[in-house]
């Protein structure tokens, strides 16, 4: 019988505790768990930013009688559980929407690395809010990629990676849900089958996280452009929006292209109806 492997789990968000809430029922509970505030700071903004998605683990860590630690600054507080961290001894560190980078001085504990996901079909797609950017270029494939984390941003070994169809109609969370299902499949598969590593091919193209400012709505766009902005950024996140006259931002969560007015729905239809 294959002994069970141990781990670390690292999350912030409800994509995170699907993940974690799945291994939990199925018996392969962690060592500990690593959260991050709801309100946290960041190195691309100047005031402390909002996690939209924030998950409170306290829930299942009381639960599974799990340790549970909270991490309040990108670096510093990290590296001060190292101890800990080496006291576990794990063979790997599960690592989903973690919004800090782990150093080489933390992942290099465990005997396997640290495990990231990322919702895209990297290399593509590397960097920030990758789903989020994958609608607002009009993809029509995004997937999830698990991979070992290293010292540069997304581009380490495979391990596992799956693809999803984006539809024409989906909004960005059902896009999320997509990716969540997939990310539940691959997790599992880690104490169930062997795990590989395979080289990454091709050049990592990096987006920009993004920020409340970006989803002002351009309306130079065209319809298709406007349509896959505004369900690339509706609820859970912020939202898509236009600024009034008294400064206040009217948000706009949903939108459809008339047919009646525009001919066709490719890239070179001209306007857009909200």
């Amino acid at each position: 019988m294959k002994e069970q492997l141990s781990y670390i789990f690292f999350g912030t968000t409800y994509f995170s505790k699907a993940i974690l809430e799945n291994l939990l029922k199925r018996g392969y509970l962690p060592k500990a768990i690593f959260s991050i505030p709801e309100y946290f700071s960041i190195s691309y903004a100047k005031e402390k930013v909002r996690n939209c998605h924030f998950f409170d683990f306290s829930s299942l860590a009381r639960e599974y009688d799990v340790p549970l630690y909270w991490v309040e600054s990108p670096t510093n507080t990290l590296l001060s559980y190292k101890n800990k961290i080496k006291d576990y001894s794990v063979d790997f560190f599960l690592v989903a929407n973690w919004y800090y980078k782990i150093p080489y001085q933390i992942y290099s504990l465990s005997k396997m690395g640290a495990f990231g996901f990322h919702n895209s079909l990297l290399p593509k797609y590397a960097g920030g809010a990758p789903l989020v950017w994958a609608i607002i270029e009009g993809e029509r494939e995004s997937g999830v990629t698990l991979f070992r984390m290293n010292e540069a941003m997304d581009c380490g070994d495979i391990i596992h990676q799956r693809s999803f169809v984006i539809d024409f109609e989906d909004s960005i969370a059902e896009v999320l849900k997509k990716a969540e299902k997939l990310a539940i499949t691959m997790s599992l598969d880690l104490f169930s089958k062997p795990i590989t590593f395979t080289k990454q091919k091709g050049k990592a193209r990096y987006y920009p996280q993004r920020t409340l400012e970006d989803g002002e709505i351009d309306f130079s766009l065209n319809a298709q452009q406007l349509y896959n902005f505004i369900r690339a950024q509706s609820s859970p996140y912020p939202g898509a929006f236009i600024k009034t006259r008294d400064g206040k931002r009217l948000v706009i969560e949903k939108a459809y292209i008339d047919s009646k007015i525009f001919n066709n729905t490719d890239d070179s239809a001209g306007g857009g109806a909200i």
